[in-house]
């Protein structure tokens, strides 16, 4: 009831309070990395001075960034695919074009399956506004004398009074005061300046030298656009209402986004830009000083290593026995095959009947044998046969013209 009776003031009061109450974690954390850099600072420096106070700040973002740069590799990757991405993207244009419903569709599942996250290249920013957010609380409550956390209770006086360059960390350009109201300006006027600078620098680094032509038109190129232009603006006017220490914060976590972007632009560019150009003509330049051809382990060239080149170190592939039935094993070797894997009859009858009756009686019983010979056209023809039974005539003639010819 209280929200509602006067909903200007209780409904915004109530709001501010769920706010304080989910930032909390953050203040804490932000205050404990605080005061961990300033003590250990301030065992080299004067603990009540502004650049004990300011490297701590420099020592949070340190911190931070460090944490972020799992953050910051997906991002990577997740650029270079939208650049590689962009003939796909075009031809999926051309196809769907008069379908947005089903140019969209196609498009999430082209980034789906690639793998591909849009939104990556934000990521890291997104992450950080929540910290920006904390340590603004924390140094803005200090310039009043105020704290957050108890682990901050001790140096809000130290913080609130803390001077680099005359002008006090947890001033504003807006809201400075007292005689040192002009140095809080000043210093805060070319902190925003170095701060948007680096932003600035830091895209048009990744937008000139590391994406293919291709990825500068399209959806992906506008999205490069608003990073480019509209967050440098957006921090050059917010700045003006940020404390000394926000500003040195921004500045030290866009020099390091710089540094890091340099390097890997410089060391593993994408392809078809024109850092990866630079990359190769750097390459060239080396073998050729080393005395090696110009394109040797150059990538994107015939002399580049290969994984067709690498020699295959797999072990050989052990041969399996094969299995044989137990008329095959009965058999043995000495069993003969017929040209179309079958075992004859005449074969399989001789071994008995030489055991019985001379060699002159061969022929007639081998024509017996031939007699029971399956059909070849017969189902399951192909697989070795047994020797064909004898009946019980067959076996008693046998023994009469065994008797007659003793």
């Amino acid at each position: 009831m209280t929200l509602l009776a006067i909903p200007g003031l209780a409904v915004w009061d109530g709001i501010v309070d769920l706010f304080n109450t989910v930032m909390t974690p953050l203040y804490w954390a932000v205050s404990a990395l605080l005061v961990g850099w300033h003590w250990l600072l301030g065992q080299v420096l004067d603990p009540n001075g502004g650049w004990a106070w300011a490297l701590s700040i420099a020592g949070l973002t340190i911190v931070i960034r460090t944490i972020l740069i799992p953050l910051f590799v997906r991002q990577i990757r997740s650029s270079r695919n939208m650049q590689l991405l962009q003939p796909k993207m075009k031809e999926l244009q051309k196809k769907y074009g008069h379908d947005r419903e089903k140019l969209g569709q196609e498009t999430m599942k082209l980034y789906k399956e690639t793998g591909t996250n849009p939104f990556s290249s934000c990521l890291p920013l997104m992450l950080q506004s929540p910290i920006f957010l904390a340590l603004f609380r924390v140094l803005d409550y200090a310039a009043k004398g105020q704290w957050h956390s108890e682990i901050m209770k001790p140096y809000v006086n130290s913080l609130q009074h803390a001077k680099i360059f005359g002008a006090e960390i947890s001033q504003t350009f807006l809201k400075a005061s007292g005689s040192g109201s002009g140095n809080v300006k000043v210093v805060a006027i070319v902190l925003i300046i170095l701060m948007t600078a680096t932003m600035f620098t830091t895209q048009l680094q990744l937008m000139r030298k590391n994406m293919p032509k291709e990825a500068l038109t399209g959806q992906a190129a506008q999205m490069q656009k608003v990073m480019l232009y509209v967050f440098p603006i957006f921090f050059l006017v917010g700045g003006f209402n940020f404390p000394i220490g926000v500003l040195i914060y921004w500045f030290i976590s866009n020099l390091w986004t710089m540094g890091q972007q340099f390097y890997v632009i410089r060391r593993n560019p994408a392809p078809g830009t024109p850092a990866y150009d630079a990359m190769q003509a750097r390459k060239r330049e080396h073998n050729l000083r080393h005395g090696r051809p110009a394109d040797e382990n150059v990538p994107g060239t015939a002399g580049a290593a290969t994984d067709t080149e690498m020699p295959d170190r797999r072990p050989a592939q052990r041969q399996q026995p094969k299995r044989q039935s137990r008329s095959d094993r009965k058999s043995g070797p000495g069993t003969t095959a017929s040209s179309n894997g079958q075992t004859s009859a005449e074969d399989a009858d001789a071994p008995a009947v030489q055991d019985a009756t001379p060699k002159q009686d061969a022929p007639k019983q081998t024509q017996a044998g031939a007699a029971k010979k399956q059909p070849a056209g017969k189902k399951g023809s192909g697989a070795k046969r047994q020797p064909a039974a004898k009946s019980a005539a067959q076996k008693k003639a046998a023994q009469k013209r065994s008797g007659g010819s003793r």
